[in-house]
């Protein structure tokens, strides 16, 4: 199943989910735009991260096609920290975010302001280098929340792809998670927000990350800030 669901976070903004189950055949067959891609897709990379990359890509014109019928296909480049951004044609104030991980592919596009997004599958991995990325008190509260939980590691995967989230909206190089990307207390649920703190430029912005499961066994984060 390739295209999930779209959905509308305002006006101006709308988050896609791709289901990826196609080969890089079947996904390039279908991506617009395929004589400026040739150079840009990873072809030394395997045939799942391909994938990823090609579904990524289908997902953002889906995502242009449905927030801006009138603009033509753009191409999907990224810039020097790794940022996806469009070219050829298409408005300037049109932003956008991707992540992929395993089975799925995400993308926030907007017109104007900022986004970020993160899909994660839940593993061990987050609660093992825990000291790496969360400050000191957010570790004592993922400790609270998760002591009588049966298996911890969907929590500090999300606080993993929370701050991952941030870290895009950021848009910056050289950021320290467990100092700069800072998330408040927060009662976790099957979904809700995360109020987090960005430390940036000598300037403290107040922030607010979304999260749900969008199937079992992952989570996704996402942020949009509509331009001032």
């Amino acid at each position: 199943m390739p295209l999930h669901s779209l959905q509308h976070l305002s006006p101006t903004a709308v988050l896609g989910l791709w289901h990826l189950t196609e080969t890089p055949a079947e996904l390039w067959s279908g991506l617009p735009r395929q004589e400026a891609y040739e150079s840009l897709m990873p072809v030394t990379a395997d045939a799942a991260r391909q994938a990823q990359w090609l579904a990524g890509r289908r997902l953002v014109h889906a995502l242009v096609e449905d927030l801006s019928a009138a603009t033509p296909h753009p191409v999907v480049q990224n810039d020097a920290t790794g940022r996806p951004w469009l070219t050829d044609g298409v408005p300037d104030n049109l932003v956008v975010s991707l992540s992929h991980s395993g089975a799925w592919v995400a993308a926030v596009l907007a017109e104007g302001g900022r986004v970020g997004v993160d899909v994660e599958i839940i593993r061990d991995k987050a609660q093992r280098l825990a000291g790496k990325f969360l400050a000191p008190n957010e570790w004592a509260d993922a400790q609270a929340a998760t002591q009588n939980a049966p298996d911890s590691s969907a929590h500090y995967t999300l606080l993993w792809s929370a701050k991952e989230t941030l870290y895009k909206l950021a848009a910056q190089r050289g950021i320290i998670f467990k100092n700069q990307l800072l998330l408040n207390a927060f009662e976790p649920r099957a979904a809700g927000k995360i109020p987090a703190t960005l430390l940036l430029n000598g300037l403290q912005t107040r922030h607010s990350i979304c999260y749900y499961r969008p199937a079992p066994g992952y989570v996704l984060t996402y942020c949009h800030e509509p331009a001032a």
